[in-house]
């Protein structure tokens, strides 16, 4: 069985799914088959629709939220697919399995002023303070996502027409306007970086900055406004989407400066908004007290 989960992997490596995606696919597939061999099961011809259903019981039983089991049965759906399209399989098990009802939860991000306080409160006296603040003003400015900024090379900015070219999931590109402060910032990182071709942000090695080492940024960085657990490079995506909202941008604009396909996934910015103003009328408003 697990002859065809690597055949399957090296099918998504081919079409360019993330190293990301594909270790969760990893992950997901190989719990999948410890499960279904604990069953005796050990033919992917074998497996019937209940069996899937077990293994989800068997997740949110022992603690998984209903998110992470909904990830899972994704990943299990998707190679399902390969397996009929490789005619290994004569039928799909995992049509009609229902994903367990996910519990909609707003994303965090923080106000305005809190955002203000953050740049005033960034240190500028070395180099990598210069590039940390190029970073934040980046991620702040643009909402680009954690992997699509490590993914930025010098060539993908142009300072002239104010613009970054960015590629998101799947390397679907668009264009994405530069704010004059992440420009500013920029411009002063490129002053001691220098303007050599390559990765735009540099490790203290002088290589592309990785995915972990910008987590470690921004957290350090947001923790100087807020003691929140989960402060990420997402936690400004979530907050430039609110801020651009809640001063009356276009839903379907924020859309396409995010990279969503979906308008609906956007529109989860639109809860954020209307819970910012019900707090604002319980403050103001002499009947908005309960």
């Amino acid at each position: 069985m697990q002859e065809w989960v690597e055949e399957f992997l090296k099918e998504m490596e081919r079409k360019e799914s993330s190293h990301h995606t594909l270790r969760s696919y990893r992950v997901d597939l190989e719990e999948f088959v410890e499960f279904l061999t604990s069953l005796g099961v050990d033919d992917w011809r074998r497996v019937k629709r209940i069996h899937i259903r077990e293994f989800l019981g068997s997740l949110l039983s022992k603690g998984y939220s209903s998110r992470s089991a909904a990830r899972k049965l994704s990943a299990i759906k998707t190679f399902f697919r390969f397996l009929r399209k490789e005619e290994i399989i004569d039928r799909n098990p995992a049509l009609g399995v229902k994903s367990p009802k996910i519990e909609k939860t707003l994303p965090s991000f923080l106000s305005e002023e809190e955002m203000e306080r953050l740049f005033s409160l960034l240190p500028s006296s070395t180099t990598l303070d210069v590039r940390n603040r190029a970073i934040l003003e980046l991620l702040y400015g643009t909402g680009i996502r954690a992997s699509e900024l490590v993914g930025l090379n010098l060539s993908d900015v142009n300072l002239r027409n104010d613009t970054v070219r960015v590629f998101g999931k799947r390397k679907k590109e668009r264009i994405v306007p530069l704010p004059r402060r992440a420009r500013e910032a920029l411009e002063k990182y490129l002053e001691v970086r220098g303007r050599k071709e390559g990765p735009l942000f540099l490790s203290k090695l002088g290589k592309r900055l990785s995915q972990r080492t910008l987590q470690r940024i921004v957290h350090k960085s947001l923790m100087l406004i807020s003691d929140a657990a989960k402060l990420s490079p997402h936690t400004l995506r979530h907050t430039f989407a609110t801020h651009l909202l809640s001063r009356g941008a276009d839903l379907r604009a924020v859309q396409e400066l995010l990279g969503h396909a979906s308008l609906s996934t956007t529109q989860i910015y639109t809860h954020l908004t209307v819970e910012n103003l019900k707090e604002l009328y319980r403050r103001a408003h002499p009947r908005g007290e309960k």
